[in-house]
């Protein structure tokens, strides 16, 4: 198979390079440089060769070796180059490609001008420090500016023939920086300061050159840009059309060798507005070959001209490549940073035959707290952003609790309203609406300030609750915490004796069968604050103490489910754990409910009466063959409490509580 020669060193050849090395396609890039040689893929496929070559050269080459094809990947100033190249093409029949670097507009505000020589005829007419970004090799025309040594310092690329050109020409000290580009944004704005530049000298480099930082870099620094245009409008080809005019679309390994494999950078963009990505992001997006985001992300991402799409999914992200087989790296932008409530992470999972990394981004917490003046480091991170949780838990025990609005939860006046129902109408809030937009806006005040307040767009919120450090660590509420009525209702002691025999996770689904006035579900909810507790009750004085109790004591996780069990039972969601408070001689009917709906889950039962007692003991003995049970224990507890009688205080000891606590044993493997 004949090869496919490619002139140049740019960032467009390198990445023309780095595809025809994954498609194992033969190929021979030519660069003008040893340093250029260094920066191009290694592998099999692609062979490179350092050096610059006249016209006769590169007709020497051309005849050598039947090309497939010619890329000219070489600057757009390399104007002789490139008119050789073509020349020879045509005398040796081989087609000739011309790799167009995308445009980028300068904007009105800057200095035109059509060569360098007349950019230092213009600095000469003027006086203030200027910074020289157009290269080595025609550095030697600025010095008709007068007194050059001190007013001019020029960036040129960090090889010895470069640096030892500039030298002998008297570029050296102060007035030369040797570094490799393209730059950030950041970096050249630092340079600009560092030298006290009034003018910034460049070429129109384009997106892969860095040209729209420098351009942004030398507005915020207020510097003149003096811009070197084009020599001359070219003709030829994006990268994309290179791509499909080489047969570099994925599959297209020659032989039958196996396709390459794709890359994805998963990017964080930061807030939304473009001054929040980092100089990583911007080089991801730079580097990709197309640029995939939701459809509030993208208009951020078009400066950087690359083909865009609407996709922050996998199943979309693949849609895009099947209609774009010739994108072999995407670039998908994420809002805030990937690893905070990001689909970053199914994403990875599910483009695993990917290459695929995380660029990290500017999370809304730590850019939030940077502008309300505070540290984040004590702060518990929680999302309603199209998703549930239970914030009033989070706010009750943490004392900085930072959310994301949105989802059913509605927005920042909302969630005030909530705080406000749950009894936390005494935590301080602060909502931060459209951060780093021109459209900013951070008030603070309690909930029910804020929910008397209009709001939209872009929400998060950061509640303080200074009461959180002296919440309990464990539950342990005291009756009268709870309104009672005549409900029947499960003691302090009792309670927390079934709380520990539960061993209720964090994220536990919970039953609470015959929950009178709520206690045991409360504390339920209260412990499984990243769970779900249902309530069932069948007496309507009961269900109205439970939601009352539900408010009072703030627990949102918690939901009343009236009527009978085991009939109420039957819409709710497999339990992984079961309270039992009372059953109305339902014991059997009940249990079968709980272990056809998960045979694991486990179970704690308080009886009063000896015959629940009788009732719970036939049942265990009698239906071990159809719902066995583990970790079975029955303890029976009785506590007395002291009472006042006179001068005295005597013991009264209430009624005895057998609890039954076991694990489901069904659904298991047996060998």
């Amino acid at each position: 198979m004949s090869r496919i020669l490619v002139f140049g060193g740019t960032s467009e050849g390198r990445r023309l390079a780095e595809l025809l090395e994954a498609c194992r396609k033969p190929a021979l890039v030519c660069v003008a440089t040893e340093y250029g040689e260094t920066l191009l893929p290694s592998g099999r496929f692609v062979e490179a060769a350092a050096g610059r070559l006249d016209e006769g050269a590169m007709e020497e080459l051309l005849r050598r070796e039947a090309f497939q094809a010619a890329v000219d990947a070489t600057h757009p100033y390399a104007a002789e180059v490139s008119r050789n190249l073509q020349a020879v093409c045509a005398a040796c029949g081989v087609p000739y490609l011309r790799l167009l670097r995308q445009e980028s507009p300068a904007g009105e505000d800057c200095v035109t001008v059509g060569s360098v020589k007349e950019a230092a005829a213009f600095l000469a007419g003027t006086t203030g420090t200027a910074l020289i970004t157009t290269g080595s090799k025609e550095l030697a025309q600025y010095q008709v500016v007068p007194d050059w040594r001190q007013r001019l310092v020029a960036r040129v690329l960090s090889t010895g023939e470069s640096v030892e050109h500039c030298r002998a020409l008297g570029f050296e000290g102060k007035n030369l920086i040797a570094m490799q580009g393209p730059f950030s944004e950041e970096l050249n704005l630092a340079l600009l300061r560092q030298t006290g530049a009034r003018y910034l000298v460049t070429k129109e480099s384009g997106l892969a050159g860095g040209f729209p930082e420098k351009l942004r870099a030398a507005r915020r620094a207020g510097v003149t840009v003096v811009l070197v245009r084009r020599p001359a409008r070219e003709e030829g080809f994006s990268f994309e059309e290179i791509q499909e005019r080489l047969g570099l679309a994925a599959g297209a390994a020659p032989d039958g060798e196996a396709a390459f494999r794709r890359s994805l950078a998963i990017v964080g963009v930061g807030m939304g507005s473009r001054a929040s990505l980092t100089g990583e992001a911007e080089e991801a997006f730079r580097q990709a070959d197309a640029i995939l985001a939701a459809g509030r992300v993208l208009p951020m991402l078009e400066a950087f001209g690359k083909p865009m799409g609407q996709a922050y999914r996998a199943e979309q992200v693949r849609a895009y490549v099947q209609e774009h087989p010739q994108c072999r790296s995407l670039a998908v932008g994420v809002s805030g940073d990937v690893g905070f409530y990001s689909g970053a992470k199914k994403m990875r999972e599910e483009l695993a035959d990917w290459d695929v990394r995380l660029v990290p981004g500017v999370s809304s917490p730590v850019y939030f707290c940077a502008r309300l003046g505070i540290p984040w480091e004590d702060v518990k991170l929680v999302s309603l952003h199209g998703r549930t949780a239970n914030l009033a838990a989070a706010v009750r025990n943490h004392r900085r609790v930072f959310t994301l609005a949105g989802g059913k939860d509605g927005n920042a006046g909302d969630i005030c309203r909530q705080l406000q129902r749950f009894g936390l109408g005494q935590v301080q809030v602060a909502v931060g609406q459209n951060l780093s937009y021109p459209e900013e806006r951070i008030v603070r005040g309690t909930p029910e300030e804020l929910a008397a307040l209009p709001w939209d767009g872009l929400q998060v919120l950061l509640m303080e609750n200074p009461e959180a450090e002296r919440t309990p660590a464990v539950p342990c509420l005291p009756d009268e915490a709870f309104l009672r009525g005549k409900a029947p209702m499960t003691k302090e002691e009792i309670r927390e004796i079934s709380l520990c025999k539960l061993r209720l996770p964090r994220n536990a689904v919970a039953w609470d069968v015959g929950a009178g006035t709520g206690s045991v579900s409360v504390e339920m909810a209260r412990t499984a604050a990243d769970g779900a507790v249902y309530a069932v009750e069948k007496k309507p004085e009961a269900l109205e103490l439970l939601r009352e109790n539900r408010l009072r004591l703030g627990v949102p996780n918690l939901t009343v489910v009236e009527g009978t069990a085991p009939e109420a039972l039957e819409g709710l969601p497999a339990p992984t754990h079961v309270f039992l408070g009372g059953t109305s001689g339902n014991l059997r009917e009940i249990l079968a409910a709980v272990f056809r709906k998960n045979p694991r889950a486990r179970v704690v039962l308080n009886a009063v009466t000896l015959e629940t007692q009788g009732e719970m003991a036939r049942w265990l003995s009698e239906a071990q063959e159809e719902y066995p049970v583990e970790e079975l224990d029955i303890a029976q507890v009785t506590v007395a409490k002291a009472r006042a009688l006179g001068g005295y205080h005597l013991m009264t000891g209430g009624n005895p509580v057998t609890v039954f606590s076991f694990t489901g044993a069904g659904g298991k493997e047996t060998t």
